[in-house]
C-alpha cells in the first residue's frame, strides 16, 4: 500500500457508537449528539493506517469508508 489513505463518515448511517473514537482517537471527533466525524479532511497521518482499518472493521453501522488516494 504506497497511497495515503482518507476515511469518511456517512453521517446517515453513523448512529453515536463511538467506537471509532475509543479506538482512534486521533482520527474522529464526535460532535454535540455524538455522531463521529473525520478529523480534517480524513486524511489518515502515517503510521496510523492500522487505527483507520481498526475502526472501520468495529463500526456496528457500517458507517466508516477507508479508501486509498
Amino acid at each position: 500500500m504506497s497511497g495515503t489513505l482518507k476515511i469518511r463518515v456517512d453521517q446517515e448511517k453513523c448512529q453515536g457508537h463511538a467506537r471509532c473514537k475509543s479506538l482512534a482517537p486521533e482520527l474522529f471527533n464526535l460532535d454535540e449528539y455524538g455522531n463521529a466525524h473525520e478529523v480534517g479532511d480524513g486524511t489518515v497521518p502515517k503510521g496510523l493506517e492500522d487505527k483507520a482499518w481498526l475502526a472501520q472493521t468495529n463500526c456496528p453501522e457500517f458507517a466508516i469508508d477507508v479508501t486509498e488516494e
